[in-house]
């Protein structure tokens, strides 16, 4: 199952709260935090893993807080779950790392690999105005695909 930590979770929350206040300046981890119920602690440390790389800005002073580095539309949810996350990964293994003990031998690993790329190109096409703006957020129509029963020969 391909799960988004707690962390991303409320990165994305205060990444979609900036974009929707933008407009009044800056929103402080507090704020945030209250505003849904999240750990103040929790949400400073995700507001500034943001602000490491380069997603958000900060300020300090009063009037300071947190503001979205670039218009919401040159942001993508890969972007934030990334920042939060690291790299994304299906599963065990990785590019970098030949630990496993069936790495050479692993009939799965590659297209689970084109699978990873395929989920991260979905993630990276969604934009946090996206995310904003929920009318835009295209839906996916599910395809259940069942298999007609083979008739028996006769």
């Amino acid at each position: 199952m391909l799960r988004l930590s707690k962390k991303t979770d409320y990165a994305l929350m205060a990444m979609k709260h900036l974009a929707l206040h933008g407009d009044r300046g800056s929103a402080s981890a507090r704020e945030i935090a209250e505003q849904y119920d999240i750990p103040a602690e929790l949400m400073a440390k995700v507001l500034q893993r943001l602000v490491r790389r380069g997603l958000l800005v900060s300020h300090q002073g009063t009037r300071g807080g947190y503001q979205l580095a670039r218009p919401a539309t040159m942001m993508s949810v890969a972007d934030v779950i990334q920042a939060v996350d690291g790299p994304l990964t299906v599963t065990a293994c990785s590019t970098d790392d030949h630990a496993c003990d069936q790495y050479t031998k692993c009939n799965v690993r590659d297209p689970l690999w084109r699978i990873k790329d395929r989920i991260l190109m979905a993630l990276a096409g969604c934009t946090l105005a996206e995310i904003v703006d929920e009318t835009s957020v295209p839906t996916m129509p599910v395809s259940l695909s069942r298999r007609t029963p083979v008739p028996a020969a006769e």
